[in-house]
């Protein structure tokens, strides 16, 4: 109850927020993962399980049956859920992925700015778990539990100063890596195409939904991420908007 009572204290209890130094310099340290390919290869990771969360958080929402979660080592990762193959609920769960980063980004932005840096380590806690209870593949479990692994080190034993250092680096890698990662969505629709493949990309796969065109949900997506990065921003380094 102790451990309790602790626990909960911490996570309600604000704290000091960092100077503003601090949040760019781990902006810029982000934007250095982003741009070396073998960092952004491995944090990537990161991204596909809030994106496939995104995916099986949605699926539920509307009503689905959510029948599991892969991530691959190629970074990508697949939701499977049952329900009707068309209609706004189809929509919506092939829509979810690719701003799901963005949107727990400017959450964990929202919660920064306030001091509550624990509380939004708990959450992500929270949200791994979740994850993993859907996984359905070997290598998925491992790249979830290594996820999970690190989270439950940094928010049990890391001091403060690591906690806070920890919490604006994982909030500026889903705002800065959503928009990347769309750009790389189009990256392969553009291969496909050259090599006469079917596209399975989220943006293909909302074409055949709506009979729009891939490309009009790629702008779509591309404009909702870059938008939310543009707010979490202005939160994170202090400015009003």
């Amino acid at each position: 109850m102790d451990w309790l009572r602790e626990t909960w204290s911490d996570v309600t209890t604000a704290n000091p927020v960092p100077e503003t130094w601090v949040v760019v310099a781990t902006a810029l340290g982000v934007l250095v993962v982003l741009a070396v390919p073998v960092a952004w290869r491995v944090a990537r990771h990161a991204l596909t399980i809030v994106h496939e969360a995104g995916h099986a958080t949605v699926a539920v929402l509307v009503g689905r049956r959510l029948s599991g979660i892969r991530v691959h080592s190629d970074t990508s990762g697949l939701t499977l859920s049952r329900g009707r193959p068309r209609g706004p609920g189809m929509i919506a769960t092939a829509f979810a992925g690719y701003p799901a980063p963005t949107v727990v980004g400017v959450g964990a932005a929202w919660l920064l700015v306030r001091g509550y840096d624990v509380a939004l380590l708990w959450a992500l806690l929270v949200l791994v778990v979740g994850v993993l209870v859907g996984i359905r593949n070997w290598y998925g479990l491992w790249a979830v539990l290594v996820t999970l692994a690190v989270l439950v080190v940094v928010t049990g034993w890391a001091s403060a100063q690591v906690q806070a250092v920890f919490a604006y680096a994982v909030t500026w890698f889903f705002l800065l890596g959503a928009p990347r990662a769309v750009l790389e969505m189009q990256a392969g629709r553009r291969d496909a195409r050259r090599r006469r493949a079917r596209d399975t990309s989220d943006a293909g796969l909302l074409g055949g939904l709506t009979h729009l065109p891939g490309a009009f949900w790629v702008g779509v997506l591309a404009l909702v991420t870059v938008a939310g990065l543009a707010l979490g921003a202005v939160w994170l380094v202090g400015l009003q908007v």
